[in-house]
């Protein structure tokens, strides 16, 4: 009972931030459902909610999406989701735990150093960015740490960027969830179809819940918020898979 209340807690939160900041799910529940669930079925339940989440947020913001850096972005995050897919069969689970963990504790720190940095918006970094970010969502379930360095380091106009998150967090969460269904069917998690129903519904709590907040807490506190959270819950999926490869 307590595991449930912790799952859809993570659900309810991240789905909030992605309300706030336009791409807090995966960064702020990825670690916390990976420790509660396991690193495989942790990572699927991520890919579930970003896409159910970033779908309903897409027609609150469909006039400020740049439909052209999209399309970009999805196309090449396809080629990096289908290696990825294959990856989570052969690794071990405590390995990948770890792994987890420290990727994203890397790409939330390459981010906080690549803010005086420019680079020109060029279609390279653009298909760079949308390959690792794919990979990165399937294998550990954060796929915005790639594209958001992108953003940064190019000075995407941060309105545009969120928007433009949504319909892409949506696509490869979509194919995220079909190549693990072709491939490795059993990483599903075996929950009840009461489970999906709460936590569909702590999907929807959150994105009211951060509509609301949206109105009253300031952007830059919401990324901090963001960021500590993420952090915690990184160093807490190290320390899980630390212990697994031990014991």
């Amino acid at each position: 009972m307590l595991t449930t209340g912790l799952v859809l807690g993570a659900v309810v939160v991240g789905a909030g931030m992605q309300r706030i900041t336009g791409m807090g799910f995966a960064l702020v529940a990825a670690p916390f459902l990976v420790l509660l669930l396991g690193p495989v079925e942790g990572v699927v339940l991520v890919n579930v909610c970003g896409a159910v989440t970033a779908g309903a947020i897409i027609f609150r913001v469909v006039r400020d999406i740049d439909w052209k850096r999209y399309a970009a972005l999805a196309a090449s995050a396809l080629l990096g989701i289908i290696p990825a897919a294959f990856l989570i069969r052969l690794i071990p689970p405590a390995v990948l735990e770890i792994s987890i963990g420290v990727l994203l504790a890397v790409g939330l720190t390459v981010l906080l150093g690549l803010k005086s940095a420019t680079l020109p918006p060029r279609r390279r970094y653009l298909f760079a960015a949308g390959g690792l970010s794919g990979f990165m969502n399937t294998a550990a379930g954060v796929g915005g740490p790639a594209v958001s360095m992108y953003s940064i380091a190019t000075r995407w106009q941060h309105k545009s960027f969120a928007a433009t998150m949504q319909p892409y967090f949506f696509t490869i969460g979509v194919f995220s969830l079909i190549s693990k269904a072709l491939t490795a069917p059993a990483t599903f998690p075996a929950l009840p179809w009461g489970m999906w129903v709460a936590v569909a519904v702590a999907c929807l709590a959150g994105l009211v819940l951060g509509d609301v907040a949206a109105r009253f807490v300031p952007a830059r506190a919401a990324q901090f918020l963001l960021i500590v959270l993420a952090y915690l819950g990184a160093a807490a999926t190290i320390i899980r898979g630390v212990l697994d490869a031990v014991g």
